[in-house]
């Protein structure tokens, strides 16, 4: 059986990938790894889990769009 190391969150993670998810209006495939990483900690905040969310809310009425690009900034460029 392997086990997976343990997952980190940068802090401030969840803020920024909010913000930035609400500038481009898309979640990337960096995005939703960082939200896959943030349901499992154990430790999140209140604000978080919100954040999280209405994300989720957001990527289910449209509001926000799915994509295949690794990173939003690497459409920037």
């Amino acid at each position: 059986m392997s086990t997976f190391p343990p997952l980190n969150l940068v802090p401030g993670a969840i803020a920024e990938l909010f913000a930035q998810a609400s500038r481009s209006g898309v979640l990337t495939v960096a995005d939703r790894y960082g939200l896959m990483a943030a349901v499992f900690e154990e430790s999140l905040n209140d604000d978080e889990r919100r954040a999280i969310d209405r994300l989720l809310r957001a990527v289910y009425r449209g509001h926000l769009q799915i994509t295949s690009e690794l990173s939003a900034l690497l459409e920037l460029v």
